[in-house]
């Protein structure tokens, strides 16, 4: 009994060993430092290709909406952005053909297939009315004998 008895004492002999003392009223006055923030580092530079010293060009965005209808009435609507520059801006057919001719050839066939169609509805329109004027003048005649 007295082996556990040793035992027991030397195992509260370490424990109170290991248990810290308290700091003295000094030094619990201090202020505490703070940890002083690293400078950022430096980013390296990647290896290969220098840096250019060209001055980058800033792009614009701007969007360009041309709507037409089977009528042949065009529109614009031009946005700078978000912000509405232009709205509802009539546009004569021949300018959107013009203007499709020029940014590519696949724009202008089919705003050229669009400009078709309202040709024919306009000649078809046209033809009707030339008729319904000459049966008016036929009557216009009649009455007039």
């Amino acid at each position: 009994m007295s082996d556990t008895l040793t035992e027991v004492q030397a195992v509260e002999e370490t424990v109170v060993e290991e248990t810290p003392a308290p700091a003295p009223a000094a030094e619990a006055a201090k202020p505490v430092e703070a940890p002083k923030p690293e400078a950022p580092k430096a980013e390296k530079p990647k290896a290969g290709r220098p840096k250019s010293t060209a001055k980058k060009t800033r792009t614009v965005e701007l969007t360009l909406t041309v709507t037409g209808t089977a009528e042949g009435e065009w529109q614009a609507d031009l946005v700078h952005g978000t912000q509405r520059v232009v709205s509802g801006l009539v546009i004569p057919a021949i300018a959107v053909a013009k203007a499709a001719k020029e940014l590519h050839s696949d724009i202008a066939e089919g705003i050229e297939t669009v400009l078709e169609a309202a040709r024919d509805q306009h000649r078809t329109r046209m033809e009707e009315l030339e008729a319904e004027l000459a049966k008016v003048k036929a009557q216009l005649a009649e009455l007039s004998e």
